[in-house]
């Protein structure tokens, strides 16, 4: 139970740091989302936020881009052992790439009813005919990833927020 609460504890400030790079995305005007990758023993290892308007990019989805610098970090494609933590619940692009990159855990905010390939709409991850497994851990910090995301898009539609 120990070791339980403190994986919450940990989940939640890297989550917490998470929100602070999704903030970082308003800049560009990129959908605020901010991912972390955590090395095996828990230590920060790469951060990025959605970036595909700044960087003109489909594939600029924080989830991508915080992927590629933890493999610039380690020098490998293969980030066993590791832990991504975002804001919301990845898409089937960035699912996949948490696949093939073999990362151990998923930890995500905000659910995507609308894209969600972690458990939502499809569940890429844990997808048994897959060769790699992610573990999930979904609605950290929840209230807060969502908060971030509403008020991003309700800025966007005209007239404001409607429901």
């Amino acid at each position: 139970m120990i070791c339980d609460l403190r994986r919450k504890a940990d989940d939640a400030a890297a989550m917490r740091d998470a929100l602070d790079l999704a903030a970082q995305a308003l800049v560009t005007g990129d959908v605020p989302v901010g991912a972390v990758v955590l090395a095996p023993d828990g230590l920060p290892l790469a951060g990025a936020c959605n970036r595909r308007e700044g960087l003109a990019d489909p594939t600029g989805h924080a989830e991508i881009v915080a992927l590629r610098a933890a493999g610039d970090a380690l020098g490998t494609w293969r980030l066993d052992g590791c832990t991504l933590v975002v804001t919301l619940e990845p898409c089937t692009m960035c699912a996949g790439a948490l696949v093939l990159a073999r990362v151990a855990r998923l930890v995500f905010g905000a659910w995507d009813p609308k894209a969600g390939a972690a458990g939502s709409v499809r569940d890429v991850v844990r997808d048994s005919r897959l060769n790699h497994r992610v573990e999930v851990v979904g609605g950290v910090l929840e209230a807060e990833c969502s908060v971030l995301l509403r008020g991003f898009f309700e800025g966007r539609r005209p007239g404001g927020a409607r429901g």
